[in-house]
């Protein structure tokens, strides 16, 4: 059985020795060092099948961020800024909202055809105005705040709120641009 919360423990844990690795091994703090290290050995740790074991607490979310800023600390001349602020500056995202991303970019694939599955996966919505995009889709009611979680639901309201401009998106190439615009401006 999964436990998401030790699996949060695990992962960080391994991320963060390869981080202390990165930090004891190279003596450079220049960015472009740093930032694809980070990249090729830190970050996937971090983000592998995510979707499957999303972090849903506070606490299991902030153990696995911690990572990320210990790693945009190590980069000569962000020491001393704000996290977000260093975010900025390195055009980085979070790994909340990478998580988002990852879950959005799935959704997209699956609404538009590349997944067989999509159509029983989500309930459209079949109102003829809807504001916004035209693949609204409906979220469900639970018994159980547990079902609310699953991917299928908690992206749901997100994909709802996407400007029609990046649903409609033709491919999803176009799709992640888009996205990324509009990710960029949530802070």
């Amino acid at each position: 059985m999964l436990i998401v919360s030790e699996q949060c423990a695990v992962v960080s844990k391994k991320a963060n020795r390869m981080l202390g690795c990165i930090n004891k091994g190279i003596t450079t703090r220049d960015k472009e060092v740093i930032i694809s290290l980070r990249s090729a050995l830190v970050r996937p740790h971090l983000e592998y099948c995510v979707q499957f074991w999303s972090p849903l607490c506070k606490k299991d979310v902030d153990r696995l961020e911690r990572v990320q800023r210990k790693a945009t600390k190590m980069i000569k001349g962000l020491g001393n800024l704000l996290y977000e602020e260093r975010l900025r500056q390195l055009v980085f995202f979070s790994l909340e909202k990478r998580r988002l991303r990852g879950d959005l970019i799935t959704m997209f694939q699956y609404l538009k055809g590349g997944y067989r599955e999509g159509d029983c996966l989500f309930t459209r919505s079949h109102m003829e105005k809807t504001r916004g995009n035209r693949y609204k889709l409906l979220l469900g009611t639970f018994q159980l705040d547990t079902r609310g979680k699953f991917f299928t639901m908690r992206t749901i309201s997100h994909w709802n709120n996407l400007p029609r401009e990046v649903v409609d998106s033709p491919s999803l190439d176009t799709f992640k641009i888009q996205l990324d615009r509009v990710m960029g401006h949530l802070v």
